[in-house]
């Protein structure tokens, strides 16, 4: 799950990492109140899950509260959908680093990623001047080492005051990366000021989703979820997308549910959701067929391709489910996989024709949707 510029900054906050002061805000009428609050100069920043935010003008520096205010009212105003606002206050730096930790899909260690030329153009380093970036990989059995942050602050070549700070910063902001279950997570960028504090301009986290059930006091706000749809399969951990087509799609694994997309496509059908029906979610069959029952479409096609993730099981939940659901429109199966006889034969029991070719189903899904 990836987090907001303003949750990760909390989370900072929480772990003794300085970040600026700032007031969230959710509309323009709350603008007056997080201007008296955070001051003049400062920065508006839109609250959205993607980057380049800065070249995009969705941050943008203010002076005063005539320019202030015109900026959140036009932030809010565009046609992407912005749910806050951080309103933050001004820094003086002298200096932006980048400061990163991952996983090396390798080796499976923990990897640092530091520069001392931080800021929005690191994308463009990395591929320049990568000698620049400093990574080191970093065995999760002992953890971060004081003399690997003092190493990488001495590369880094910052001053013995700033590098004793910044040494310190890396501790905490790996301990915080251990303790969050985290894929990523990054400070970019990270300001030395005029006075060498160390200050988390803005800050990047993606939690394993796995691994939520251990972060219970963090959530994704719900209050910008575009449908009941989208709400539902957001509480339940399940991935979905919605379109506007007419073909509600359950399918399990990326590969399996590209092809089929494309079969739709090809067979002139148009797809109204995507949800992911295999992996961990294969016995969430109930919630998955309510999930797509609330998406206007003309049929549903569940694909899938199951080894761990049986097909009996899978097949099962189908049937409780139109059975308690009562759905009001054809339900098409191509459930293939482990244990294929046992499903075969509830999905026939349930009144339902088990289809074993992919492309027949697609064809049948597609004709049933033009009537």
């Amino acid at each position: 799950m990836k987090l907001y510029e303003y949750q990760v900054k909390e989370l900072f906050a929480q772990a003794k990492i300085p970040v600026p002061n700032s007031y969230l805000i959710k509309s323009a009428t709350e603008a007056s109140k997080a201007f008296e609050v955070v001051g003049f100069p400062c920065v508006v920043k839109s609250q959205v899950l993607s980057g380049g935010r800065g070249k995009s003008g969705l941050i943008q520096f203010v002076t005063d509260e005539n320019q202030a205010f015109n900026e959140v009212v036009r932030l809010f105003s565009l046609p992407q959908r912005i749910p806050y606002l951080l309103i933050e206050e001004a820094v003086d730096i002298v200096q932006e680093v980048y400061a990163s930790f991952t996983i090396d899909p390798a080796s499976g260690q923990a990897l640092s990623i530091v520069s001392a030329t931080g800021g929005v153009d690191i994308e463009t380093l990395a591929v320049n001047e990568p000698e620049k970036i400093i990574q080191t990989k970093i065995d999760m059995r002992i953890g971060l080492q004081p003399y690997q942050a003092n190493h990488i602050a001495y590369e880094c070549g910052f001053s013995v005051e700033v590098a004793k700070k910044f040494s310190q910063l890396l501790m905490k902001l790996y301990k915080l990366f251990v303790q969050r279950d985290c894929e990523l997570l990054e400070i970019n960028p990270l300001f030395i000021t005029t006075s060498n504090e160390l200050v988390a301009g803005d800050g990047k986290c993606s939690i394993d989703d796995n691994s939520m059930f251990r972060q219970s006091d963090i959530t994704q706000p719900t209050d910008i979820v575009e449908n009941e749809a989208a709400r539902l399969a957001n509480e339940e951990g399940i991935p979905f997308i919605q379109f506007d087509g007419d073909i509600g799609l359950m399918c399990a694994g990326a590969g399996l549910t590209t092809t089929v997309y494309d079969l739709i496509h090809y067979e002139g059908g148009s797809v109204a959701n995507y949800l992911e029906f295999g992996g961990p979610n294969y016995k969430k069959a109930m919630k998955a067929m309510e999930i797509c029952l609330q998406v206007e479409s003309k049929v549903i096609l569940i694909v899938t391709f199951g080894t761990i993730a049986r097909a009996d099981v899978m097949a099962e939940g189908i049937v409780d489910a139109i059975a308690k659901l009562k759905p009001n429109r054809p339900i098409v199966t191509c459930i293939r996989g482990t244990n294929e006889v046992e499903a075969t034969e509830m999905l026939k029991k349930a009144g339902l024709t088990p289809l074993f070719d992919t492309e027949e189903a697609v064809r049948l899904a597609v004709a049933l949707a033009k009537g």
